[in-house]
């Protein structure tokens, strides 16, 4: 079964909107971790409002390894309206995301990935279907904006890896756990 993995980057204070605002020095050691978790992804999904953000700027930048990898996977957007701008490799999810990603994981692939999209990143953790949390922590109170979590129902992870990048970031991995999808049991 393909995992569905969500890659966010949130101030301190859970902050996720505008992360340009508060992840200012993106040093090497992010750089790889953001190498490795696109690497075993080749279906990204996203919410309307990242998409139309990023179909405008991705589409003509150079930032590596991400520009690449956005541009070139299979891009699935919640969304009911036509995609424009139109951006390739990018289709509408037909309904409800839940059953439609719950179907999606049952197929053949690697990893389905989920970047940026804060509503949706909540919709998906409420569905039970998030097996995974890759979180870049910056080193910042920012006190406003939309956090990551609020809404998000209680729900138990596991910390599988954490590292401390040169410029102070906390990159830090989680694992749903829920044992009704296999991913392991909380020890409360």
């Amino acid at each position: 079964m393909r995992k569905v993995v969500a890659y966010e980057l949130v101030s301190l204070d859970g902050v996720a909107e505008d992360p340009d605002q508060f992840v200012t020095d993106f040093d090497e050691v992010m750089e790889e971790n953001l190498a490795s978790v696109i690497a075993t992804q080749d279906t990204v999904v996203l919410g309307r409002r990242t998409y139309d953000e990023w179909a405008r700027f991705w589409p003509r930048s150079d930032i590596e390894p991400f520009a690449t990898f956005i541009n070139g996977v299979e891009k699935l957007v919640a969304t009911s309206a036509p995609l424009v701008p139109a951006w390739r490799n990018a289709t509408a999810i037909p309904g409800a995301i839940g059953p439609f990603l719950e179907a999606l994981r049952t197929r053949p692939g690697r990893d389905v990935g989920v970047h940026g999209s804060i509503t949706l990143t909540r919709a998906l953790l409420e569905c039970g279907l998030v097996d995974e949390l890759h979180l870049v922590i910056a080193p910042a109170l920012v006190a406003r904006g939309r956090r990551l979590f609020d809404g998000a129902p209680p729900r138990r992870f596991a910390l599988t890896r954490c590292v401390v990048s040169p410029a102070g970031y906390v990159l830090a991995d989680y694992a749903t756990l829920d044992a009704s999808r296999g991913s392991g049991r909380s020890r409360d």
